[in-house]
């Protein structure tokens, strides 16, 4: 991996809340910024009807030449369409981007086509079974820094029942694959799919911390009100920052490798988590 990848990986594996604007709503990326949100993805795919991506091209060039320009990331039509081959070169005329978010992204010539077209640091969006099946091959890619997924697009290709018990395994093989194969090529871990009930904070708070847990980046956010609920989800509890403390502090005290907390075994994997979790 060359040093710009990795040093592009480091910078967005800061990033927890990544917020979809259409990119026919351009005046909504400033009100996504104010939200708090991490990083603003623009969707020029699936968000735009065939008749209005054309108008909507134009509306991101005006707002990448503007001054209120705020780095945004930009989902592109997939490799091998008329649209993606107008994305590529509309991207070719704002080299400000943040990177591209490349829809149904199934093949590693798919990856290399984005990144050879642009430059600009590349998540690739897995939503077919062909897609999961190469993710080795597009790890390998330069310019991939990490991975997201379209659980409903990849369900209707699995011909998976949403909502079923039978889906919530698929999804965590899902997570686990692109944990996985993220970690195995040194790629930012991976970014959770959407949750569509952005009314349900329960929910929403229930899937961060499966997704958190099984050690992915961050998630996919489809309305602002979705931003603060899972960047409070992240925050760790006071009696786990406590205890957190009090292992880095007789660490560093100590200099041992393996001592007791509470009656707790202290080694090596529990320093290292509690490191992270104070970082």
């Amino acid at each position: 991996m060359d040093s710009v990848t990795n040093h592009k990986i480091n910078i967005i594996s800061k990033n927890k809340t990544w917020l979809f604007v259409p990119a026919t709503r351009i005046d909504r990326v400033a009100k996504a910024f104010a939200s708090g949100a991490d990083a603003v993805i623009v969707d020029l795919e699936d968000a735009v009807a065939p008749e209005d991506k054309a108008d909507a091209r134009k509306a991101l060039q005006q707002y990448h030449d503007s001054a209120s320009y705020q780095p945004i990331w930009l989902r592109i039509n997939r490799a091998g369409s008329e649209a993606f081959i107008k994305d590529i070169a509309l991207c070719q005329q704002m080299p400000n981007l943040a990177g591209i978010v490349l829809a149904k992204a199934e093949q590693a010539s798919d990856v290399d086509q984005a990144y050879q077209g642009t430059g600009l640091p590349i998540i690739a969006l897995i939503e077919s079974a062909v897609g999961l099946y190469n993710i080795d091959a597009m790890a390998k890619v330069s310019g991939l820094v990490g991975f997201s997924y379209g659980f409903l697009d990849l369900c209707n290709d699995l011909r998976v029942q949403v909502g079923t018990p039978a889906a919530d395994v698929i999804a965590n093989q899902i997570r686990y694959q692109l944990v996985l194969t993220s970690k195995v090529h040194e790629l930012a871990a991976p970014i959770d799919t959407v949750y569509p009930d952005f009314n349900d904070e329960v929910g929403l708070n229930a899937r961060v911390q499966l997704w958190s847990q099984m050690g992915m980046l961050g998630m996919l956010c489809i309305h602002p009100k979705q931003v603060a609920v899972v960047q409070h989800a992240l925050k760790p509890t006071e009696s786990e920052l406590s205890f957190a403390k009090r292992v880095v502090e007789e660490y560093e005290r100590s200099g041992q490798a393996v001592f007791e907390i509470d009656g707790q075994m202290v080694d090596a994997p529990v320093i290292e988590r509690s490191l992270q979790l104070l970082d």
